[in-house]
């Protein structure tokens, strides 16, 4: 059940602490933001080594796991070594569960003042998403969050890293492995000046701002994703500009998507579909004019779209292959009329009289 955006605004308005019909402290358009984190901005892998209790951390996957004592090793630009006492905390749903992942994903918190660190920059903490079974599916949904980007500024930065894991529990055994941090959300509104629509809030897809909604939608298609739900925000963020402008959505979380194509991932069976390499289209049907605006987006992009992949140094041909021949699976949806209006326009109409409730998404 839908509400309006009227009280869908005055109701955020108020969990945001501030008045429906003022919106003071909403950041004003064009207005700029000093400190935006370079380490995000920069395209170039870190090398580090992250010292911790390798044994303990692997067996904390409980409902509430807990904190413990690392070390952070890393050589700044002019190549000195530095050493940042940090903590961290196994996360994670799916991966945290060791019958799925090896190595689980984690949670990294600096210390103060105001957790900055120079190459950190100003963060408190950061979601580190590790190698779980293997490096290709690492390096598979980091470069999806790089599709992202290419299509969106309202998308998560994400910076590669080629870590060094030590046992620092005496054993003092090491591996390697790929991994990438993730912007934080509220750094991520910040640079959009916007802010972070309250979670406990029920809004609709309809609710939305629906240039950027279809943008979204558009993008788990293109990527096989179908592991998301707006209403019960599985998977997505919104956020809002100011209290008289209807929220945007920002997705993440991609390892349920057919370009990763994880050893685990298997789609709801609600949704009828057997393999997450299979594209389903799981957003409602939009106006003509957007359907050809958001075409006319993804092949204005489409060259760099591939070339993600195609100028990615750490993938080998056959992974760059493999991406770019699934991508080209939906450019021939997006550009043949019918398959459009069979795969995408009739399927959205079907969506909007009926909504799939998956069980894990709310």
């Amino acid at each position: 059940m839908m509400i309006s955006l009227l009280l869908v605004l005055v109701c955020y308005g108020l969990l945001l602490g501030q008045p429906a019909l003022a919106p003071a402290g909403w950041p004003a358009q064009g207005q700029a933001y000093a400190g935006d984190n370079p380490f995000f901005t920069s395209e170039e892998i870190v090398e580090l080594t992250l010292s911790l209790p390798l044994e303990q951390v692997l067996k904390d996957r409980g409902a509430s796991p807990s904190i413990h004592p690392a070390l952070i090793t890393y050589r700044d630009a002019k190549a000195t070594l530095q050493t940042l006492a940090v903590q961290v905390q196994v996360r994670g749903n799916r991966r945290k569960d060791p019958n799925v992942c090896d190595f689980p994903p984690l949670l990294v918190k600096f210390p103060p003042p105001n957790g900055h660190t120079a190459l950190f920059g100003p963060v408190a903490e950061l979601k580190l998403t590790t190698h779980c079974l293997s490096d290709e599916y690492t390096l598979r949904e980091y470069l999806v969050y790089k599709l992202y980007n290419a299509l969106t500024d309202f998308s998560y930065r994400v910076r590669l890293c080629r870590i060094t894991y030590r046992d620092d529990s005496g054993r003092g055994s090491t591996s390697v492995h790929y991994g990438f941090f993730l912007e934080n959300t509220e750094a991520m509104a910040r640079r959009n000046q916007a802010k972070v629509v309250p979670k406990p809030l029920f809004i609709g897809m309809d609710n939305l701002d629906q240039p950027a909604t279809a943008t979204m939608v558009m993008f788990q298609y293109m990527i096989g994703n179908t592991d998301w739900s707006v209403p019960y925000r599985h998977n997505i963020r919104l956020l809002a500009r100011s209290l008289s402008t209807p929220p945007i959505p920002v997705t993440f979380d991609f390892d349920y998507s057919g370009l990763v194509n994880a050893p685990y991932a298997v789609p709801p069976e609600q949704l009828g579909i057997t393999s997450v390499r299979q594209r389903l289209y799981r957003g409602y049907d939009f106006p003509p004019e957007t359907y050809a605006a958001i075409r006319d987006l993804f092949n204005a992009r489409r060259t760099a779209l591939y070339n993600v992949y195609l100028a990615c140094p750490y993938l080998s041909r056959n992974e760059q292959e493999f991406a770019t021949h699934y991508l080209d699976g939906f450019y021939k949806v997006l550009n043949d009329s019918k398959d459009f209006e069979r795969q995408i326009v009739r399927v959205g109409r079907q969506n909007e009289r009926k909504y799939t409730h998956i069980r894990g998404f709310d």
